[in-house]
């Protein structure tokens, strides 16, 4: 797709993408954002059929939703954003999102626990590509302003992808649950297994879409546009070795969030089977629609947030969205599971849902105010493998591991999240809080950084972050 006449001129005029044609991209960034969830998320509506047919308990199959995706994710994370930072970012978005989605449809293939893990390695992998290439590409395509929104937009993929997963697996339920499907060469699967295909295999056409995408200008780099050597590993260490006060409190502040949020979510389907006897395919349907229609809305809100902080002046305002979700997620996190009407529970659930996808927009847009440009990749990869490990690995586990070994008791899922959702919140809201003076002294280091090597973003910046001001 190019741009209008007028388009390029206010590219050439601006250093930025057309609006339109920004968009655009961002718009593909997203269906790909969309559909990594849906492939990540389906699982945790098909727990008790994968439970049943592989024979494994609550802890296995949390290994299954977070941990084997984790692992690999934050494994391959650092060697994919150095390529991200000297490389085609649309080039490695595409084969990552046609990765995943291939791995994705081999899930229903698995006949036991090691096949369903080796899978989910492979989905990990793949998606360890989107979030660094996607966020750099974000990062190249809005100006540093509009960055809150954009990133608020690009993070309503988590909730859209959670909810379509849990919607679509849940109709397709409805309809094949229990039964078993021929497919040609395959032979018999069961009903999970043919859902794996189904959400699987559209992937594919949105990494074909990612051609369309060209790869824009690198601003603020210290490299000429042209370059193609990575910074070298040692010195994005030592620029975030000087920073470390501020990188703690934003990667482990979010992670930790980002822990009660993939715990709570991974384990809320099946907490309303077994709490409340609904099936998986009621489950996955209404809790779906939960999910689409506030996990958008308060992705978009944290990021409209973040970015009014900014035009006050507030430097580190993205930390204190953080502060804000945190603490206003609590109450509701520790009720949702205890009291005994459905119909409460999930009215309790949806101010925690909106609460805690504040975030998802905000640390990414915030890690790109607080790094040079060829060092974003890498950055981005560092705190999402922090996240995934803590958030999808941990936070899962954690849930099951207190269901399986303290309280021995499957149908006690509703304490297990209650208890790992507020002791989540309060530790998040520390690290938060701990990371605003180190945060407004990283934006200024940047400054200096830019200045010491010649980049031409530096006055720009300052004057959008430390005033506020806007185009």
């Amino acid at each position: 797709m190019e741009t209008s006449a007028g388009g390029r001129q206010a590219e050439a005029a601006t250093g930025y993408a057309a609006p339109g044609y920004a968009w655009y991209v961002l718009v593909i960034l997203l269906l790909a954002y969309i559909l990594s969830f849906v492939d990540r998320q389906i699982l945790n509506l098909l727990v008790v059929p994968i439970e049943h047919d592989l024979g494994i308990n609550d802890t296995q199959m949390s290994l299954l939703q977070g941990f084997s995706f984790a692992i690999f994710y934050a494994l391959m994370g650092l060697p994919i954003a150095r390529l991200v930072d000297a490389r085609s970012r649309r080039g490695i978005v595409g084969l990552g999102i046609l990765c995943w989605s291939v791995m994705t449809a081999l899930c229903g293939l698995a006949r036991n626990f090691w096949h369903m893990f080796f899978a989910r390695i492979g989905v990990g992998v793949g998606e360890a590509a989107l979030l660094p290439g996607a966020t750099s590409l974000v990062a190249d395509f809005f100006p540093p302003e509009r960055h809150g929104r954009a990133m608020g937009v690009f993070a309503t993929g988590i909730f859209l992808g959670a909810g379509i997963a849990l919607i679509a697996g849940g109709v397709l339920l409805k309809y094949i649950s229990g039964a078993t499907v021929t497919l040609p060469l395959l032979g018999s699967v069961y009903s999970w297994q043919l859902v794996f295909f189904v959400v699987g295999l559209p992937g594919v056409l949105v990494a074909l879409l990612t051609v369309s995408i060209r790869e824009p200008p690198r601003h603020g780099a210290a490299l000429p546009d042209g370059a193609r050597a990575s910074v070298p590993i040692r010195e994005v260490a030592r620029y975030i070795g000087h920073n470390w006060r501020t990188f703690v409190a934003h990667n482990l502040g979010f992670s930790v969030l980002s822990l009660v949020s993939y715990g709570a979510g991974a384990w809320i389907p099946t907490f309303f089977i077994r709490t409340y006897g609904w099936s998986a395919a009621d489950a996955g349907i209404r809790f779906g629609l939960l999910a689409l229609a506030l996990g958008p809305f308060g992705s978009v809100a944290g990021g409209w947030l973040a970015d009014r902080f900014a035009r006050r002046g507030v430097r580190h305002g993205k930390l204190k969205v953080g502060v804000i979700a945190a603490l206003c997620a609590i109450v509701p996190a520790a009720a949702f599971p205890l009291v005994a009407s459905p119909l409460l529970s999930i009215v309790l659930i949806m101010p925690f849902f909106f609460f805690v996808s504040f975030v998802w927009g905000v640390s990414p847009a915030a890690l790109q105010e607080l790094m040079p440009n060829r060092m974003r990749g890498q950055a981005i990869a560092l705190y999402t493998g922090v996240l995934n490990l803590i958030g999808l690995g941990l936070g899962p586990t954690s849930i099951a591991l207190i269901t399986d070994y303290v309280f021995h008791d499957q149908t006690r899922i509703n304490d297990s999240i209650a208890i790992v959702a507020v002791i989540g919140c309060l530790v998040a809201a520390a690290l938060f809080r701990g990371g605003f003076r180190p945060y407004r002294d990283s934006l200024d280091y940047l400054d200096r950084w830019h200045e010491s090597n010649g980049a031409a973003e530096p006055a720009r910046r300052a004057q959008v972050m430390h005033t506020g001001a806007t185009e």
